[in-house]
């Protein structure tokens, strides 16, 4: 919804003032997204890519090659710069990525599952890329199923639960509020109370139909 992709049933996001409602292009000029299923051009190189993307998000030629060669130094990708997309393993195909999220410098970043069928060298460098956008004021909003990992580099957290938002806060809140130390047992209660509920109701259903 926040990319416009998806019209919210009630409600509206701004991102530095700018409706997403009313302005979807714009909101997308201020937005980098990395997502598990964005794959890159197979035939393009890292360097070929990152200028495209660049040129495409309306910098100068001039702008696009000098961000491109910031980026690789900053992702560590400049061994591999001029080698075809490919050929790149899946942890250096993800640094990649990530160098493109950030080619046009947006001050928010959406990351969807990043670390969805990474071994533990693709996360890390996921979660160094998370660690350098905070350093630089970035807004960084994070969808995963990983909590334990979203407890490493998150400052606030929303517990969804069946599409509705059951907890949200910073992790002392929530321990505090719920009694618990950890997101994953956190989420963990909330399943066996929804289920033990659900339970509940089924066996009144069972009981009714008894009678």
């Amino acid at each position: 919804m926040i990319l416009g992709l998806l019209t919210p049933t009630s409600g509206d996001a701004k991102i530095l003032g700018c409706h997403v409602s009313n302005n979807p292009l714009q909101t997308k000029r201020l937005i980098g997204l990395v997502s598990a299923s964005a794959g890159l051009y197979q035939w393009l190189t890292p360097r070929e890519l990152l200028h495209y993307f660049a040129v495409g998000f309306g910098l100068s030629e001039e702008q696009a090659t000098q961000r491109t060669h910031d980026l690789s130094h900053r992702m560590g990708i400049e061994q591999y710069l001029d080698r075809r997309c490919a050929t790149l393993s899946t942890g250096q195909s993800q640094r990649v990525n990530l160098a493109r999220t950030l080619v046009h410098d947006p001050p928010v970043v959406l990351l969807d599952e990043p670390t969805r069928g990474l071994d533990v060298v693709g996360s890390k460098v996921v979660i160094d890329f998370v660690a350098q956008l905070r350093e630089s004021n970035k807004a960084v909003i994070v969808c995963t199923h990983q909590l334990e990992e979203a407890e490493r580099f998150c400052d606030r957290f929303g517990l969804l639960y069946r599409g509705k938002l059951k907890h949200e806060g910073t992790l002392a809140e929530l321990k505090q509020e719920t009694g618990h130390p950890s997101l994953v047992e956190i989420f963990l209660r909330l399943m066996d109370d929804k289920s033990a509920k659900a339970d509940e109701l089924i066996e009144r259903k069972q009981g009714l139909d008894d009678e």
